[in-house]
């Protein structure tokens, strides 16, 4: 596709790129001219040899210690780092020989370490190496630091959850996933100490590093001896600048266009003949309290049952509580007793917990296969029993940017199914799907429930998924709970109307409670519901659920249309019955404002509240 590019910019990056490479091709258009005789080959071969060694050893030096570094910087915001972070910066703003001075500060003749070491640090290859890590090391950190603080941290914490210490979380996780930025930040770096020049003629005028001898030539023969001796620091920047343009292959894989990367159809989820033993129901005991900023999470949850949900609105806590159970981050008080084990004095790596969540955590540098097999304790079998389970055979070696948003998710529960687990935790696993696939996976997720040899929680905003996939409930809001309890019995009788909302109500009808499980409609009408009783008299707030509220030529109750409402390619009907208005379906037929109707009601589709 052509792009439109406004008219003064192709000026002015044109400019600046011809003057950028004017001098090179000065430098090569003056080649015949050059007198190649004069260079003293041996003299500039050792030079040659003394850069090479000693920004070559310069680099390995930042790149031990500055990577770290970089880590600490993206990882640890504070006020001091942020000090810190400033000031290894600094070389890049000094000018050459002032890094050289103030390196004589510290390592000259007369300075402590100087005289420490006899003036070894001084006019030797050591001097050269310091100066070199001294001016170079920015480039190296600064690189480092973006590219850990671009990094997803979720990645950190799914490693954590499936068995890894820190420091192999580092090693196979951050290290690779940051490698190209890098890399890029290291042959930088290799170039400004292999190019070194005002720190090292301060530091370590002898012996002579690439740079010093070029001054000193030019010096002592002028220009036209310069082409030669530059000819190795241009041979040299060229292969490196070359080295760091190869694209390596997860590069070109992020480049692929997603919708090459969506074209897969998902395959089903196979079903053994043999079902799995249903888990164990969880006796769960949650006490957890956080603070970030002005948000309190002050949570007490108990349940006994093998299928959990937490529901709750955006920004009530329920990834922050998912968290705080796999241990990936730090609660201020917790207890987190999974039957007889309080997971909150255990690291992530022991928790023995499955964690899958809102964007899955794949990790960008594993094929489809080592994802599976990535956790700690994995077992080959079970990684290829999940891999066929979950429909994902003939992948194993993709990529996630290769993969569809159904096939990411399958294999995030691959991964996490693959390692024996009490307890796997859902954040929201459904809701970048779109509604039918969204539909399908929720299907296959009850599927997979009933073969699990773990319990499940599952985090959401959707009451749907939450009656379809869990046995008991959490509702949430604003970082407490609202209600907990069977989930029958939670949509039966939501505690308030927030609660209802948060189920799901879009209508609440006053109303009061009658005895022998009726409510009071008005003009003398009335509704029998189900589930437990409310005391008669009881002022209350209630709704049937869509699906309950059927049009039928003989239905039970008779009410008269009092509007109509879009929705969608349908239309509902407030019908008003006694003195309730109930909303219901039209389903196609024609109904007209002020025509009468008869309705239907399932009393287990009613849902009451105290008002």
């Amino acid at each position: 596709m052509s792009r439109r590019i406004a008219a003064p910019l192709p000026w002015l990056a044109g400019l600046l790129a011809l003057y950028l490479a004017a001098p090179l091709f000065a430098g090569i258009r003056q080649a015949i001219n050059a007198d190649w005789h004069s260079v003293d080959v041996g003299t500039l071969a050792r030079a040659c040899a003394i850069s090479l060694a000693s920004a070559t050893t310069a680099t390995a030096i930042i790149a031990v210690c500055g990577i770290p570094l970089g880590y600490l910087l993206a990882r640890l915001p504070s006020r001091a780092m942020a000090a810190l972070g400033f000031i290894v910066q600094m070389p890049l703003a000094l000018p050459p020989l002032t890094s050289g001075i103030l390196l004589l500060f510290l390592v000259g003749y007369a300075a402590p370490l100087g005289r420490l070491t006899g003036g070894a640090l001084t006019d030797s290859f050591l001097g050269i190496v310091l100066a070199e890590v001294f001016v170079a090391a920015p480039f190296l950190i600064i690189a480092a630091r973006s590219a850990f603080a671009a990094m997803d941290p979720v990645l950190e914490g799914v490693a954590a959850t499936l068995g890894h210490r820190p420091l192999a979380i580092f090693v196979r996780v951050c290290l690779p996933i940051a490698w190209p930025a890098i890399l890029s930040g290291l042959l930088l770096a290799w170039l400004r100490a292999f190019g070194e020049f005002g720190a090292t003629v301060m530091v370590a005028y002898h012996p002579y590093s690439l740079p010093v001898y070029t001054y000193v030539a030019f010096g002592a023969q002028g220009l036209p001896a310069m082409l030669p001796i530059l000819l190795p620091t241009l041979v040299l920047a060229v292969l490196v600048l070359a080295a760091s343009g190869v694209p390596s292959r997860r590069r070109s894989i992020a480049r692929q266009p997603r919708s090459a990367r969506q074209a897969d159809a998902i395959r089903p989820i196979v079903v053994p003949d043999t079902i799995a033993t249903a888990a164990e129901p969880l006796s769960l005991e949650l006490r957890l309290e956080r603070r970030i900023g002005d948000f309190h999470l002050d949570l007490a949850w108990s349940a006994q049952s093998s299928r959990l949900a937490i529901l709750g609105p955006s920004g009530s806590g329920k990834s922050l509580t998912l968290r705080l159970i796999a241990g990936i981050e730090r609660a201020d008080r917790a207890t987190i007793g999974v039957g007889s084990t309080d997971l909150a004095l255990l690291s992530p790596a022991l928790r023995k917990i499955a964690y899958v969540p809102q964007n899955y955590g794949l990790f960008p540098h594993l094929t489809v296969a080592e994802q599976v097999r990535f956790s700690s304790g994995a077992m080959p079998d079970a990684a290829r029993l999940w891999i066929e389970r979950l429909g994902l055979a003939g992948l194993e070696d993709r990529y996630p940017a290769e993969l569809s948003l159904g096939q990411q998710q399958r294999v995030a529960l691959a991964r996490a199914l693959a390692r024996p687990s009490r307890l796997v935790l859902l954040d929201e696993p459904f809701s970048a799907l779109d509604a039918p696939l969204r539909g399908r996976l929720r299907q296959e997720m009850l599927t997979l429930q009933r073969e699990l040899g773990a319990a499940t929680i599952l985090v959401t905003h959707d009451p749907e998924e939450a009656a379809l996939l869990a046995d008991e409930l959490l509702v949430i809001a604003d970082g407490r709970a609202l209600q907990a309890g069977a989930t029958a019995g939670v949509f039966a009788r939501p505690a308030n109307l927030a609660v209802a909302q948060l189920l799901g109500v879009d209508q609440a009808i006053d109303g009061t409670m009658l005895g022998n499980g009726k409510i009071a409609l008005g003009g003398g009408r009335s509704l029998r519901v189900a589930g437990p009783p409310l005391r008669p008299g009881t002022p209350i707030g209630w709704s049937a659920r869509p699906g309950g509220v059927h049009l039928a030529a003989n239905g039970a109750y008779c009410g008269c249309v009092e509007s109509l409402l879009a929705a969608g390619i349908g239309r509902y009907l407030v019908v008003r019955v006694g003195g309730s208005r109930i909303k219901v379906l039209a389903n196609g037929d024609n109904f007209a404002v002020g025509a009468p109707c008869r309705l239907d009601i399932d009393p287990a589709a009613v849902q009451i509240w105290p008002r």
